[in-house]
Protein backbone atom coordinates (compact mmCIF):
# COMPACT_ATOMS: atom_id res chain seq x y z
CA UNK A 1 0.00 0.00 0.00
CA UNK A 2 3.01 2.35 0.29
CA UNK A 3 3.10 5.18 2.82
CA UNK A 4 1.28 4.66 6.12
CA UNK A 5 -1.97 6.58 6.57
CA UNK A 6 -1.73 7.72 10.17
CA UNK A 7 -5.45 8.12 10.94
CA UNK A 8 -7.90 6.11 8.84
CA UNK A 9 -11.68 6.04 8.81
CA UNK A 10 -13.51 2.77 8.15
CA UNK A 11 -17.14 2.62 6.99
CA UNK A 12 -18.41 -0.98 6.68
CA UNK A 13 -21.47 -1.50 4.46
CA UNK A 14 -23.36 -4.67 3.58
CA UNK A 15 -25.35 -5.12 0.39
CA UNK A 16 -28.23 -6.92 2.04
CA UNK A 17 -30.01 -5.55 5.09
CA UNK A 18 -33.02 -7.07 6.81
CA UNK A 19 -34.80 -4.18 8.52
CA UNK A 20 -34.76 -1.77 5.57
CA UNK A 21 -33.98 -3.25 2.13
CA UNK A 22 -30.98 -1.59 0.46
CA UNK A 23 -30.73 0.68 3.50
CA UNK A 24 -27.27 2.05 2.79
CA UNK A 25 -28.30 3.24 -0.70
CA UNK A 26 -31.74 4.53 0.23
CA UNK A 27 -32.11 8.30 -0.15
CA UNK A 28 -32.17 10.29 3.09
CA UNK A 29 -33.08 13.89 2.20
CA UNK A 30 -32.10 13.12 -1.38
CA UNK A 31 -28.74 11.49 -0.58
CA UNK A 32 -27.76 7.81 -0.14
CA UNK A 33 -27.65 7.09 3.58
CA UNK A 34 -23.95 6.18 3.68
CA UNK A 35 -22.89 9.51 2.15
CA UNK A 36 -23.87 11.48 5.26
CA UNK A 37 -21.13 10.01 7.46
CA UNK A 38 -18.74 9.69 4.50
CA UNK A 39 -18.91 13.43 3.84
CA UNK A 40 -18.25 14.27 7.48
CA UNK A 41 -15.31 11.86 7.50
CA UNK A 42 -13.81 13.51 4.41
CA UNK A 43 -13.83 16.93 6.05
CA UNK A 44 -12.57 15.64 9.40
CA UNK A 45 -8.96 15.25 10.53
CA UNK A 46 -8.79 11.68 9.24
CA UNK A 47 -6.02 11.15 6.67
CA UNK A 48 -7.85 8.49 4.66
CA UNK A 49 -11.40 7.11 4.55
CA UNK A 50 -12.19 3.59 3.37
CA UNK A 51 -15.62 2.32 2.34
CA UNK A 52 -15.60 -1.46 2.90
CA UNK A 53 -18.49 -3.14 1.09
CA UNK A 54 -19.63 -6.10 -0.98
CA UNK A 55 -22.02 -3.85 -2.95
CA UNK A 56 -20.66 -3.11 -6.44
CA UNK A 57 -23.21 -0.30 -6.91
CA UNK A 58 -21.86 1.54 -3.89
CA UNK A 59 -18.27 1.02 -5.05
CA UNK A 60 -19.17 2.41 -8.48
CA UNK A 61 -21.01 5.37 -6.91
CA UNK A 62 -18.07 6.29 -4.68
CA UNK A 63 -15.50 5.83 -7.45
CA UNK A 64 -17.45 8.10 -9.81
CA UNK A 65 -18.92 10.74 -7.50
CA UNK A 66 -16.29 11.12 -4.79
CA UNK A 67 -13.24 11.08 -7.04
CA UNK A 68 -12.80 14.78 -6.20
CA UNK A 69 -11.56 13.70 -2.76
CA UNK A 70 -8.14 12.00 -2.64
CA UNK A 71 -9.03 10.80 0.86
CA UNK A 72 -11.66 8.27 -0.24
CA UNK A 73 -11.08 4.67 -1.38
CA UNK A 74 -13.25 1.58 -1.69
CA UNK A 75 -12.17 -1.92 -0.70
CA UNK A 76 -14.22 -4.97 -1.71
CA UNK A 77 -15.62 -6.90 1.24
CA UNK A 78 -15.75 -10.70 1.02
CA UNK A 79 -19.08 -12.50 0.94
CA UNK A 80 -18.07 -14.40 4.08
CA UNK A 81 -17.74 -11.18 6.05
CA UNK A 82 -20.91 -9.63 4.65
CA UNK A 83 -23.38 -12.27 5.83
CA UNK A 84 -26.03 -11.88 8.54
CA UNK A 85 -23.88 -13.83 10.98
CA UNK A 86 -20.57 -12.02 10.41
CA UNK A 87 -19.54 -9.46 12.99
CA UNK A 88 -18.15 -5.97 12.50
CA UNK A 89 -14.96 -7.17 14.19
CA UNK A 90 -14.64 -9.87 11.50
CA UNK A 91 -14.91 -7.18 8.85
CA UNK A 92 -12.40 -4.94 10.64
CA UNK A 93 -9.77 -7.67 10.85
CA UNK A 94 -10.29 -8.74 7.23
CA UNK A 95 -9.90 -5.15 6.06
CA UNK A 96 -6.88 -4.51 8.26
CA UNK A 97 -5.03 -7.46 6.78
CA UNK A 98 -6.00 -6.36 3.24
CA UNK A 99 -4.21 -3.04 3.73
CA UNK A 100 -1.30 -4.71 5.53
CA UNK A 101 -2.19 -2.97 8.81
CA UNK A 102 -0.85 0.28 7.42
CA UNK A 103 -2.33 2.75 9.89
CA UNK A 104 -1.66 4.07 13.37
CA UNK A 105 -5.20 5.01 14.42
CA UNK A 106 -8.33 3.18 13.28
CA UNK A 107 -11.71 4.95 13.38
CA UNK A 108 -14.86 2.88 12.86
CA UNK A 109 -17.79 4.97 11.61
CA UNK A 110 -21.33 3.70 11.14
CA UNK A 111 -23.53 4.71 8.19
CA UNK A 112 -26.59 4.07 10.36
CA UNK A 113 -25.59 7.12 12.44
CA UNK A 114 -26.02 9.94 9.88
CA UNK A 115 -26.11 12.63 12.59
CA UNK A 116 -22.38 12.13 13.25
CA UNK A 117 -20.43 15.33 12.60
CA UNK A 118 -16.78 15.93 11.74
CA UNK A 119 -16.41 17.66 15.12
CA UNK A 120 -17.36 14.36 16.83
CA UNK A 121 -14.74 12.47 14.82
CA UNK A 122 -12.09 15.10 15.53
CA UNK A 123 -12.84 15.11 19.26
CA UNK A 124 -12.56 11.31 19.40
CA UNK A 125 -9.20 11.41 17.60
CA UNK A 126 -7.89 14.16 19.87
CA UNK A 127 -9.06 12.37 23.01
CA UNK A 128 -7.36 9.15 21.93
CA UNK A 129 -4.00 10.77 21.22
CA UNK A 130 -3.95 13.37 23.99
CA UNK A 131 -5.06 11.25 26.95
CA UNK A 132 -2.88 8.15 26.69
CA UNK A 133 -5.88 5.97 25.80
CA UNK A 134 -6.11 2.72 23.84
CA UNK A 135 -9.63 3.34 22.53
CA UNK A 136 -12.47 5.86 22.54
CA UNK A 137 -16.18 5.27 21.95
CA UNK A 138 -19.08 7.68 21.50
CA UNK A 139 -21.91 7.76 24.02
CA UNK A 140 -25.06 9.74 24.76
CA UNK A 141 -26.30 10.75 28.19
CA UNK A 142 -29.90 9.77 28.81
CA UNK A 143 -32.06 10.59 31.80
CA UNK A 144 -34.31 7.57 31.36
CA UNK A 145 -34.97 5.27 34.29
CA UNK A 146 -33.90 1.69 33.51
CA UNK A 147 -35.70 -1.43 34.74
CA UNK A 148 -35.02 -5.16 34.52
CA UNK A 149 -37.55 -7.71 33.28
CA UNK A 150 -38.11 -8.94 36.83
CA UNK A 151 -39.22 -5.50 37.99
CA UNK A 152 -36.05 -4.14 39.57
CA UNK A 153 -34.98 -0.53 39.05
CA UNK A 154 -31.39 -0.52 37.81
CA UNK A 155 -30.19 3.05 37.86
CA UNK A 156 -32.27 4.82 40.53
CA UNK A 157 -34.23 4.31 43.73
CA UNK A 158 -37.92 4.52 42.86
CA UNK A 159 -38.71 5.34 46.50
CA UNK A 160 -36.66 8.52 46.07
CA UNK A 161 -37.39 9.42 42.46
CA UNK A 162 -34.93 12.20 41.56
CA UNK A 163 -35.81 15.30 39.59
CA UNK A 164 -34.30 15.38 36.10
CA UNK A 165 -31.98 18.24 37.00
CA UNK A 166 -30.69 16.29 40.01
CA UNK A 167 -30.23 13.00 38.13
CA UNK A 168 -26.80 12.25 36.63
CA UNK A 169 -28.40 9.99 34.06
CA UNK A 170 -26.86 7.08 32.21
CA UNK A 171 -24.27 6.95 29.42
CA UNK A 172 -25.39 4.78 26.51
CA UNK A 173 -23.29 3.63 23.56
CA UNK A 174 -24.76 5.23 20.43
CA UNK A 175 -22.83 3.17 17.89
CA UNK A 176 -21.51 6.15 15.94
CA UNK A 177 -17.74 6.50 16.48
CA UNK A 178 -15.07 4.08 17.72
CA UNK A 179 -11.37 4.95 17.63
CA UNK A 180 -8.50 2.68 18.60
CA UNK A 181 -4.76 2.47 18.23
CA UNK A 182 -3.31 -0.17 15.91
CA UNK A 183 -1.38 -2.01 18.60
CA UNK A 184 -4.54 -2.36 20.72
CA UNK A 185 -6.69 -3.45 17.78
CA UNK A 186 -4.29 -6.11 16.53
CA UNK A 187 -3.74 -7.48 20.04
CA UNK A 188 -7.40 -7.63 21.10
CA UNK A 189 -9.03 -8.02 17.65
CA UNK A 190 -11.74 -5.77 19.05
CA UNK A 191 -12.74 -2.15 18.41
CA UNK A 192 -12.46 -1.53 22.17
CA UNK A 193 -9.73 -2.68 24.53
CA UNK A 194 -7.30 -1.53 27.20
CA UNK A 195 -7.72 1.96 28.64
CA UNK A 196 -11.01 3.22 27.16
CA UNK A 197 -12.24 6.82 27.03
CA UNK A 198 -15.65 8.18 26.16
CA UNK A 199 -16.84 10.90 23.80
CA UNK A 200 -20.20 12.36 24.75
CA UNK A 201 -22.31 13.28 21.69
CA UNK A 202 -25.60 15.19 21.55
CA UNK A 203 -28.72 13.43 22.76
CA UNK A 204 -30.33 13.27 19.29
CA UNK A 205 -27.51 10.99 18.06
CA UNK A 206 -28.81 8.13 20.21
CA UNK A 207 -31.01 7.05 17.28
CA UNK A 208 -29.44 4.47 14.96
CA UNK A 209 -31.31 3.58 11.79
CA UNK A 210 -32.52 -0.02 12.06
CA UNK A 211 -36.20 0.42 11.16
CA UNK A 212 -38.50 2.64 9.11
CA UNK A 213 -39.50 4.44 12.31
CA UNK A 214 -35.85 5.23 13.02
CA UNK A 215 -35.49 6.49 9.46
CA UNK A 216 -38.39 8.91 9.77
CA UNK A 217 -37.15 10.16 13.14
CA UNK A 218 -33.60 10.80 11.90
CA UNK A 219 -34.93 12.55 8.81
CA UNK A 220 -36.88 14.99 10.96
CA UNK A 221 -33.90 15.50 13.27
CA UNK A 222 -31.70 16.39 10.29
CA UNK A 223 -34.30 18.83 8.99
CA UNK A 224 -34.65 20.42 12.42
CA UNK A 225 -30.87 20.78 12.76
CA UNK A 226 -30.66 22.52 9.39
CA UNK A 227 -33.48 24.90 10.25
CA UNK A 228 -32.04 25.91 13.61
CA UNK A 229 -28.62 26.62 12.09
CA UNK A 230 -29.98 29.16 9.56
CA UNK A 231 -29.35 32.85 10.15
CA UNK A 232 -29.84 36.09 8.23
CA UNK A 233 -26.90 37.14 6.07
CA UNK A 234 -26.37 38.99 2.84
CA UNK A 235 -26.73 36.74 -0.21
CA UNK A 236 -23.37 36.72 -1.98
CA UNK A 237 -23.83 33.57 -4.06
CA UNK A 238 -26.65 32.06 -6.09
CA UNK A 239 -26.47 28.37 -6.98
CA UNK A 240 -28.86 26.99 -9.58
CA UNK A 241 -29.89 23.53 -10.68
CA UNK A 242 -30.57 23.23 -14.42
CA UNK A 243 -33.32 20.76 -15.40
CA UNK A 244 -36.57 21.95 -13.85
CA UNK A 245 -35.05 25.36 -12.99
CA UNK A 246 -33.46 26.82 -16.12
CA UNK A 247 -35.57 24.45 -18.22
CA UNK A 248 -39.06 22.99 -17.95
CA UNK A 249 -37.50 19.60 -17.26
CA UNK A 250 -38.22 18.30 -20.74
CA UNK A 251 -35.63 17.36 -23.34
CA UNK A 252 -35.89 16.55 -27.02
CA UNK A 253 -34.04 13.33 -27.83
CA UNK A 254 -32.63 12.41 -31.24
CA UNK A 255 -31.14 9.06 -32.23
CA UNK A 256 -27.73 10.52 -31.28
CA UNK A 257 -28.86 11.43 -27.78
CA UNK A 258 -29.91 14.70 -26.18
CA UNK A 259 -30.80 17.27 -28.80
CA UNK A 260 -32.33 20.35 -27.19
CA UNK A 261 -33.67 22.00 -24.04
CA UNK A 262 -35.82 25.10 -23.67
CA UNK A 263 -34.44 28.13 -21.78
CA UNK A 264 -36.10 31.46 -20.96
CA UNK A 265 -34.39 34.66 -22.14
CA UNK A 266 -35.87 36.59 -19.18
CA UNK A 267 -33.96 34.32 -16.81
CA UNK A 268 -30.72 35.13 -18.61
CA UNK A 269 -31.36 38.85 -18.22
CA UNK A 270 -32.18 38.37 -14.53
CA UNK A 271 -28.83 36.65 -13.97
CA UNK A 272 -27.00 39.40 -15.83
CA UNK A 273 -28.61 42.02 -13.60
CA UNK A 274 -27.95 40.11 -10.36
CA UNK A 275 -24.26 39.87 -11.23
CA UNK A 276 -24.18 43.64 -11.45
CA UNK A 277 -25.31 43.61 -7.82
CA UNK A 278 -22.24 41.62 -6.74
CA UNK A 279 -23.90 38.21 -6.47
CA UNK A 280 -21.70 35.43 -7.84
CA UNK A 281 -23.32 32.63 -9.84
CA UNK A 282 -22.76 28.88 -9.82
CA UNK A 283 -24.57 26.13 -11.69
CA UNK A 284 -24.68 22.58 -10.35
CA UNK A 285 -26.42 19.75 -12.20
CA UNK A 286 -26.33 15.97 -12.08
CA UNK A 287 -26.35 15.78 -15.89
CA UNK A 288 -23.39 15.92 -18.27
CA UNK A 289 -24.93 18.00 -21.03
CA UNK A 290 -23.24 19.77 -23.95
CA UNK A 291 -26.40 21.83 -24.41
CA UNK A 292 -26.16 23.10 -20.82
CA UNK A 293 -22.45 23.75 -21.19
CA UNK A 294 -23.08 25.87 -24.30
CA UNK A 295 -25.92 27.81 -22.67
CA UNK A 296 -23.85 28.64 -19.60
CA UNK A 297 -21.01 29.89 -21.80
CA UNK A 298 -23.53 32.13 -23.54
CA UNK A 299 -24.63 33.43 -20.13
CA UNK A 300 -20.94 33.90 -19.13
CA UNK A 301 -21.32 31.74 -16.03
CA UNK A 302 -17.86 30.39 -15.27
CA UNK A 303 -18.54 28.19 -12.24
CA UNK A 304 -20.47 25.37 -13.91
CA UNK A 305 -20.35 21.90 -12.33
CA UNK A 306 -21.72 19.09 -14.49
CA UNK A 307 -22.35 15.47 -13.54
CA UNK A 308 -22.62 16.14 -9.79
CA UNK A 309 -24.76 13.42 -8.20
CA UNK A 310 -24.04 14.13 -4.54
CA UNK A 311 -24.57 17.88 -4.60
CA UNK A 312 -24.34 18.23 -0.81
CA UNK A 313 -20.79 16.89 -0.49
CA UNK A 314 -19.66 18.74 -3.61
CA UNK A 315 -21.03 22.03 -2.26
CA UNK A 316 -19.15 21.35 0.98
CA UNK A 317 -15.98 21.01 -1.10
CA UNK A 318 -16.67 24.34 -2.84
CA UNK A 319 -17.42 26.12 0.45
CA UNK A 320 -14.20 24.78 2.00
CA UNK A 321 -12.02 25.72 -0.97
CA UNK A 322 -13.53 29.18 -1.44
CA UNK A 323 -14.06 29.91 2.27
CA UNK A 324 -17.82 30.39 1.75
CA UNK A 325 -20.48 30.02 4.42
CA UNK A 326 -23.64 28.19 3.29
CA UNK A 327 -25.55 30.98 5.05
CA UNK A 328 -24.50 33.46 2.33
CA UNK A 329 -25.79 31.18 -0.45
CA UNK A 330 -29.21 31.18 -2.12
CA UNK A 331 -30.09 27.92 -3.84
CA UNK A 332 -32.73 27.21 -6.49
CA UNK A 333 -33.78 23.59 -6.97
CA UNK A 334 -36.79 21.61 -8.01
CA UNK A 335 -36.35 17.97 -7.02
CA UNK A 336 -35.27 15.68 -4.21
CA UNK A 337 -31.55 15.65 -5.08
CA UNK A 338 -31.48 19.39 -4.29
CA UNK A 339 -33.22 19.04 -0.92
CA UNK A 340 -30.23 18.72 1.44
CA UNK A 341 -28.53 21.76 -0.09
CA UNK A 342 -31.74 23.77 0.00
CA UNK A 343 -32.15 22.98 3.68
CA UNK A 344 -28.69 24.11 4.68
CA UNK A 345 -28.23 27.21 2.50
CA UNK A 346 -29.21 30.65 3.74
CA UNK A 347 -32.16 30.93 1.36
CA UNK A 348 -33.87 28.34 -0.82
CA UNK A 349 -36.19 28.89 -3.78
CA UNK A 350 -38.14 26.59 -6.06
CA UNK A 351 -40.28 27.15 -9.17
CA UNK A 352 -44.05 26.87 -8.79
CA UNK A 353 -43.97 23.53 -10.66
CA UNK A 354 -41.31 21.92 -8.42
CA UNK A 355 -41.98 18.56 -6.80
CA UNK A 356 -44.14 18.46 -3.66
CA UNK A 357 -41.39 17.74 -1.09
CA UNK A 358 -39.29 20.61 -2.43
CA UNK A 359 -42.21 23.04 -2.33
CA UNK A 360 -42.90 21.98 1.24
CA UNK A 361 -39.37 22.72 2.48
CA UNK A 362 -38.33 25.65 0.25
CA UNK A 363 -38.13 29.04 1.96
CA UNK A 364 -39.90 30.58 -1.02
CA UNK A 365 -42.02 28.93 -3.70
CA UNK A 366 -41.83 31.27 -6.66
CA UNK A 367 -44.94 32.37 -8.56
CA UNK A 368 -43.40 31.48 -11.91
CA UNK A 369 -42.72 28.05 -13.37
CA UNK A 370 -39.32 26.83 -14.50
CA UNK A 371 -38.32 28.15 -17.95
CA UNK A 372 -41.09 30.74 -17.52
CA UNK A 373 -39.35 33.41 -15.46
CA UNK A 374 -38.74 31.63 -12.12
CA UNK A 375 -35.04 32.52 -12.10
CA UNK A 376 -35.81 36.14 -13.01
CA UNK A 377 -38.27 36.33 -10.09
CA UNK A 378 -35.71 34.86 -7.66
CA UNK A 379 -33.05 37.27 -8.94
CA UNK A 380 -35.29 40.27 -8.29
CA UNK A 381 -36.07 39.00 -4.79
CA UNK A 382 -32.36 38.62 -3.98
CA UNK A 383 -31.53 42.10 -5.30
CA UNK A 384 -34.29 43.67 -3.18
CA UNK A 385 -33.34 41.60 -0.13
CA UNK A 386 -29.67 42.57 -0.36
CA UNK A 387 -30.55 46.25 -0.77
CA UNK A 388 -32.61 46.14 2.43
CA UNK A 389 -29.91 44.11 4.20
CA UNK A 390 -27.20 46.63 3.18
CA UNK A 391 -29.30 49.47 4.59
CA UNK A 392 -29.47 47.93 8.06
Amino acid sequence: MGQTNNKIGFIPLRKNSKGIPNKNKKKLLGRPLFTWVLTEAIFSNLDKVFVFTDDDEIIDYVDRHFKWSPKVSCVKRSAENASDTSSTEDAIMEFSSMINNEFDIFCLLQATSPLTKRADINQALAKLTNNNLDAVLSVVKTHRFIWSKDGNSLNYDYNKRPRRQDFDGLLIENGAVYCTKKTSLLKSKNRLSGNIGILEMSEDTLVEIDSETDWQLVEQLLISNFKTSKSVQRINYLILDVDGVFTDGKIVISKDGEFSKTFDMRDGMGLEIIRQHNVKLMVMTSENSKVVEQRMKKLKIKNVYLGVKDKYSFLEKICTEKNISPKEIAYIGDDINDLSNMLRCGWSFCPSNATKPIKYYADITLNHKSAEGAIREASEFIINYNQRFDEL
